[in-house]
């Protein structure tokens, strides 16, 4: 005989009752062991109370797996109240994964065909809340014979399973076709809502879905023309604003269907222009109203007035208290700013006061909006803005900030002397932040400034003085005290304050930076070589270059240790040709990204000779020692040396491993490896001269579509022989209509040199649908491991 247990009511406030979680399981334990026995007697006038309170523990988080069977006895019941908890039990113990929610097929489909309202709307609540595919494919034609029903309480319920089972199958669409356009003349505002999300979903999935429903576009104005214009009305009206939730799904609606459609869009013009200027914009319902309309403007073919009406509807979101208003216009310019962009630009001055918000995700929307706004009328008071951010910036924009700086400045510099104080400015603020190509571009551009030599010297001088901190300001300028250190001493530029410096303030300073912990391996590198350039463009003695080169060459650090030594053997023993050697570095040619590939292609065929052809067999030692002679012949001293063996004591071989760039890689082609309705992630890879295993992928993220991608993960796995790092990306939305990409850096170690496989995982949401892709790249290119 079963033990009488507690009632649901009794239950709960034994279980609230409980002080302590041990307490709570005690009561659990023993009313779920209560419950399993009165299943196993099976009274079927206590099975739903039963099952009522082991609903109760699931909610609560306990397991509660064993009354999933009791839900179909509960479901295959006569009775009306066996039905309601079985139907609950299935909604929230059934889903997908388990096959027992296909034992309810037949009794849903018998439930819906009984014609009793109440079991008709159980029916149709389980079988939009966990129905699969295969039991959506079952049951569609009972549910398409129900949203004609003459019962609103069952249209209504049987339009939100439809459009259920269209995200579930889309080829089910031809089924829910013909009832969509009767239910368009529907009065009841429940079922035009969900009348109108159904006609959304076979759009979207169904082109010829798409191209059937554009025929309704003037019946879809007009009900939204009656929506405008009604007056208050107790039922529907929130805010002063006739139901909003359905002018926004018929807005949403509309946009589908004019996107890409001049006849549709010309149809809704005039609508959206009334929608625009009658909404009530005091209270949240019409801003959320008067959001759909801009986004609507702006994805048909609509008159270049409107067009601006809806920019400057944003423009008056930005300057809403509302911080979620604020936010939403910022997104919603920064998706409209390549396409309207003279329309943006005129609020470009509250767009800036935006940067100064306290709110982390407005400041970074902002950031995003006022970079994209900058072009060459007004990059000078732009960039005066963003340099006055940088410095009060939230330490997790510095890196965006700066880059975004670098990058317009780069595009958009007036002159060469503007370009680089706003590069010196950056690294002097957020040297820490910058991107890896900051410190070659800044060299190269002053190496071409050959009129700003003097001038740029005193500058990195100053600051490199003041701050030794910043790693990359004192890589460049270490580089160009190096460099142009004759014009640093000699205090004749007229651009800058005159100040004289002293030889030894300039090795001092040198040697600072040397012993500072702060200083990178890098960086010293790049010390040790200016002091080595510095003995041959400075008037004194040298013998304190000397001395603190031959410290270094015991350095612990082995590049440097390296660099110590050879600059030590060519003080020793190569000391008249020195001057030849440490001239200063030509220009470096940059690399055109639109060059020709049929030049390229043009090239390659001597190269493909030069590289085919034997290489003489000379000793190693015997080629340098004659290239060494060539450099000294500009002297007037040339000394021919005879060949000599290579031995350990004299293998200067790599006496010419001086700190300049090395001759570029053969570049390795790029590799497109997604693509998905206008979602498009493209692989590039670049492999260090200094460390041949290891490789470095850019994948950088682009969006062609006119919804952005929000929340965008991608995760990349390699096989165990690899060592992989994920760098962090550069966000996670990327932006509609080709805005700014996101890219992320992998860096793969290949110690073994093995064929490299890929597999990545790319999560985000996109049209309001979350998407999930995981697949594997096995076509990389052999460059990319070999």
């Amino acid at each position: 005989m079963v033990v009488p247990s507690l009632r649901l009511q009794d239950l709960i406030e034994e279980i609230r009752g409980a002080k302590t979680l041990a307490q709570e399981r005690e009561v659990i334990q023993k009313e779920c062991a209560q419950i399993r026995a009165s299943f196993r007697d099976g009274d079927p006038l206590q099975r739903h109370r039963q099952l009522a309170k082991l609903l109760y523990v699931h909610m609560l988080g306990y397991p509660a797996h064993f009354g999933q069977m009791e839900c179909l006895k509960l479901i295959a019941s006569p009775r009306f109240t066996d039905k309601r908890v079985g139907y609950l039990g299935a909604m929230l113990l059934l889903d997908e994964r388990h096959d027992a929610h296909l034992l309810i097929t037949n009794s849903i489909k018998n439930d819906l065909s009984q014609g009793i309202q109440p079991v008709q709307g159980l029916a149709l609540c389980t079988l939009s809340t966990m129905g699969s595919a295969e039991m959506c494919r079952d049951l569609a034609t009972e549910v398409e014979k129900l949203l004609l029903q003459p019962s609103p309480y069952v249209r209504k319920k049987a339009v939100l399973t439809a459009v259920h089972m269209i995200r579930k199958d889309p080829e089910l669409s031809s089924i829910f076709l013909p009832p969509c356009a009767k239910l368009l003349h529907e009065r009841h505002h429940g079922i035009l809502l969900g009348t109108i999300t159904l006609i959304t979903e076979l759009c979207e999935r169904n082109p010829a879905a798409l191209r059937h429903f554009r025929k309704v576009v003037p019946q879809l104005v007009q009900i939204l023309r009656t929506l405008v214009t009604a007056g208050y009305s107790t039922e529907h009206s929130i805010s002063g604003v006739s139901d909003p939730f359905l002018q926004v799904q018929i807005l949403r609606l509309l946009r589908i269907l004019g996107r890409n459609h001049e006849e549709s869009s010309e149809a809704m013009n005039d609508l959206l222009a009334q929608v625009a200027t009658n909404t009530d914009t005091s209270r949240n319902a019409g801003n959320a109203v008067l959001l759909e309309t801009v986004l609507t403007i702006m994805d048909i073919h609509s008159v270049a007035g409107l067009r601006v009406l809806a920019v400057n509807i944003l423009g008056r979101f930005l300057l809403n208290h509302d911080k979620n208003i604020r936010y939403v216009a910022l997104t919603s310019l920064l998706r409209l700013v390549q396409s309207d962009h003279s329309a943006v630009q005129r609020h470009r001055s509250t767009v800036v006061e935006c940067l100064q918000e306290t709110d982390a995700s407005l400041s970074r929307r902002a950031l995003e909006l006022s970079l994209a706004l900058v072009n060459s009328s007004n990059v000078r008071a732009m960039m005066q803005e963003l340099q006055a951010f940088l410095e009060s910036c939230p330490p997790d924009l510095r890196a965006d900030c700066a880059s975004g700086i670098l990058l317009a400045a780069e595009r958009f510099a007036p002159s060469k002397r503007w370009h680089i104080d706003t590069i010196l400015h950056v690294l002097t603020t957020a040297g820490t932040h910058v991107r890896d190509d900051a410190v070659a571009n800044l060299t190269q551009l002053i190496g071409e400034a050959q009129e700003l030599h003097a001038y740029s010297v005193r500058r990195l001088y100053s600051a490199l003085a003041e701050d030794i901190s910043q790693q990359p300001l004192a890589q460049v300028a270490a580089w160009c005290i190096g460099e142009y250190g004759d014009l640093l001493l000699e205090g004749n530029c007229e651009d800058t304050e005159p100040f004289q410096v002293e030889e030894e303030e300039v090795l001092a300073l040198l040697e600072k930076v040397l012993q500072s912990h702060m200083s990178l391996p890098a960086t010293r590198g790049y010390a040790i070589t200016a002091l080595m350039k510095l003995s041959t463009r400075l008037r004194g003695d040298n013998n304190r270059i000397r001395q603190v080169v031959s410290i270094y060459g015991s350095c612990v650090d082995v590049e440097l240790q390296q660099r110590a030594v050879e600059y030590n053997a060519l003080f020793q023993k190569y000391d008249h040709m020195r001057a030849a050697i440490l001239e200063k570095m030509p220009l470096v040619e940059r690399s055109d990204p639109q060059v020709d590939e049929g030049q390229k292609e043009t090239k390659a065929g001597p190269q493909l000779l030069e590289a085919a052809a034997p290489a003489p067999t000379e000793p190693q030692a015997t080629k340098l020692l004659d290239l060494l002679d060539l450099l000294d012949d500009t002297s007037g001293h040339a000394q021919h040396l005879p060949p000599m063996e290579p031995s350990p004591g004299e293998a200067l071989v790599q006496l010419l491993d001086l700190p300049c760039v090395p001759p570029p890689p053969a570049p390795i082609p790029s590799l497109r490896v997604f693509e998905r309705e206008g979602v498009q992630l493209d692989l590039s890879f670049m492999r260090p001269v200094e460390t041949p295993t290891l490789l470095l992928v850019t994948a950088t993220t682009t969006n062609s579509s006119r919804e952005d991608v929000t929340h965008f993960v991608c995760q990349a796995a390699v096989p165990k022989s690899f060592q992989l790092q994920l760098q962090a990306p550069s966000g996670d939305t990327v932006p509609a209509r080709g805005g700014l990409p996101v890219t992320q850096l992998f860096r793969i170690l290949n110690p073994n040199k093995a064929t490299l496989r890929l597999k990545l995982r790319l999560t985000y949401n996109h049209f309001g649908q979350p998407v999930q892709e995981t697949f594997e790249v096995d076509n990389l290119p052999v460059e990319t491991w070999q």
